[in-house]
């Protein structure tokens, strides 16, 4: 049986809670996480994947995020901690589950860290024509600087977060706007050059650019007012979001065509400002990736202390998991692991971007069962809850669109269990909360 579902009480005094994210901050840090660097480079790619009907694509994921956003903020303004869809799933399903789903999540961040920074490196190699060294270097950089803002807290980056949100938004605007009236009818037809089921595969491609709206759960508990603010952040993060991704997509198919090149944003600055704007590109590229990490870095530290609270990790990590603290130690975790990984990347020699295939299973994961949480949590015959319905029908639907990476996930949840089972048999666990 679960407690009421009301949000545990903030006092109104208290400082805490008074430095705490706004609305503002808090639509930023959400949009950040969301709206990542695949705004750059994917459009394309789900151009050469089915023409134009890629934006049935882009429409119907913009469709699907809506219930995601709306469950997962229903969850936050009622239970808002570091813990996250773990804290969902410890509350509806156990500490088992709790700490499988937490560890998936948590760990998948360091791993894919370095796919998000390498987007940007790409684009700042290739504007200095660095290479590979310059892109791996860059990447470097990027992590580390998303690493020391959160050193500082979440004030620190939540501002830093509504700069680069409110940059980015008028970047991406003005080049979408430029390039309209370049716009031909010529570039819809035909409308599915490689038949309709290319619009599933499209849609596989880009469930990159719509993960996010799990992590801002981890940063509930660090809003002023969780039940009122958490509501509104995300009206603003999908409004913006949908507009967003919806220009820069039905730009690149009606301006540039089937064949759109792999930076279609540069190409479209190009259109309307000359040659001279190209290098706009990487400023948008580096504005994504610190964006998007920023966020994630934020939402996965606090995940880990969470987790070190509740004994899904070990004890060490729950320093700084209280509301308004700096979980140093969690946030220290997560940037030596990417930054492994970014080496291990550089050692091997593979494409950095393919560590985004090792997570790409874990945010599936942590949307079906955050989801089935809130099927449980959340009060039975609100809109709310029908919306959690929905989002969970589509999210067993992006599980099996990325079915074959999935295990990476079932190793870690498979460490999870038995890392739980021994540090159970040597301490008895306090009972699940209820």
């Amino acid at each position: 049986m679960t407690r009421a579902l009301t949000p545990d009480p903030i006092p109104a005094d208290d400082p805490v809670a008074a430095g705490g994210l706004g609305v503002p901050q808090g639509a930023a840090l959400t949009l950040g996480a969301v709206l990542g660097t695949g705004v750059i480079s994917l459009p394309a790619l789900a151009v050469y994947e089915a023409g134009p009907a890629s934006l049935v694509a882009w429409l119907a994921l913009v469709l699907l995020s809506v219930p995601l956003a709306t469950t997962f903020a229903a969850l936050g303004a009622r239970y808002p901690d570091g813990g996250g869809v773990s804290t969902y799933a410890r509350r509806a399903f156990g500490a088992r589950v709790a700490t499988v789903i937490g560890w998936c999540f948590y760990f998948a961040i360091p791993l894919g860290a370095p796919a998000a920074a390498g987007f940007a490196g790409a684009y700042v190699a290739d504007s200095t024509g660095g290479g590979r060294p310059t892109q791996l270097l860059s990447a470097g950089v990027l992590i580390g600087v998303v690493a020391v803002m959160n050193w500082f807290g979440i004030r620190v980056s939540g501002r830093v977060q509504l700069v680069i949100a409110g940059a980015l938004a008028v970047l991406l605007m003005v080049a979408t706007l430029v390039s309209l009236p370049h716009a031909s009818t010529a570039n819809l037809t035909p409308f599915a050059p490689h038949g309709y089921a290319a619009i599933g595969t499209a849609a596989a491609l880009l469930i990159w650019a719509f993960a996010g709206w799990e992590v801002v759960t981890s940063l509930s508990s660090e809003y002023r007012d969780p039940a009122r603010d958490i509501g509104r952040a995300t009206v603003i993060a999908l409004v913006v979001m949908g507009v967003m991704y919806l220009g820069v997509a039905f730009a690149t198919v009606a301006v540039l065509g089937p064949n759109p090149g792999k930076a279609p944003l540069s190409d479209m600055l190009v259109l309307g400002f000359g040659e001279p704007a190209r290098p706009v590109t990487t400023v948008v590229a580096v504005l994504l990736s610190v964006g998007a990490m920023n966020a994630y870095f934020a939402g996965s530290a606090r995940l880990g202390g969470a987790l070190g609270r509740d004994g899904s990790l070990p004890a060490w990590f729950a320093q700084g998991s209280t509301a308004g603290q700096v979980p140093r130690r969690s946030l220290a975790v997560v940037t030596i692991g990417a930054l492994g990984t970014l080496l291990a990347v550089a050692i091997s020699g593979v494409a950095v971007e393919r560590t985004m295939l090792l997570v790409t299973g874990a945010f599936s994961i942590v949307y079906l069962v955050g989801t089935a949480a809130a099927i449980r949590l959340l009060p039975r015959g609100t809109w709310v809850w029908r919306g959690s319905v929905v989002a969970f029908i589509s999210s067993l639907g992006l599980l099996g669109l990325t079915g074959r990476y999935l295990l990476p996930q079932v190793i870690v949840g498979l460490a999870a269990v038995v890392w739980l089972a021994r540090s159970r048999a040597a301490v008895p666990a306090a009972p699940d909360p209820v």
